[in-house]
């Protein structure tokens, strides 16, 4: 195989891979969407941000941002409160009920990966984690 097959095979086992993950997302937690999931994973990990960081970050468009932030609020995953540096700002933050169900969707995500993963001889999956780590740090527009 050359390059530009290796390309294409990428490009291809990639699409599958997140199709696969949205699909498995509403398994997961029927509430709870890959995005959503995504949102307050980034919020767990920031402690905190404004809906217009979350559109940044994750390159969204910020009526998208504005739709789930709506629909976490009314399932009570996460709250707002007032940015101290700035009161007329507002960041977003898990509430206990968002950090549950986050706690409760990591561990069925890592179940079902360490599953699929059990046969692997632990050099792959290192491999593996490290090209993973490497195509993410690269800088190239999606």
């Amino acid at each position: 195989m050359d390059a530009a097959e290796a390309v294409e095979v990428i490009q291809h086992e990639m699409t599958a891979f997140a199709r696969r993950a949205r699909a498995s997302a509403g398994r997961m937690h029927p509430e709870l969407s890959l995005v959503s999931y995504t949102l307050l994973g980034h919020l767990e990990e920031s402690g905190g941000c404004r809906a217009t960081d979350l559109a940044a970050h994750y390159a969204l468009d910020k009526s998208t941002v504005s739709r789930q932030v709506s629909a976490l609020e009314r399932a009570g995953l996460i709250g707002r409160h007032p940015d101290p540096d700035d009161h007329r700002v507002q960041t977003l933050h898990l509430t206990d009920a968002g950090r549950e169900i986050l706690a409760q969707v990591t561990r069925s995500r890592r179940a079902a990966f360490r599953e699929r993963l059990a046969g692997w001889p632990e050099e792959d999956l290192t491999r593996f984690a490290a090209y993973l780590e490497r195509y993410n740090a690269g800088t190239a527009a999606d």
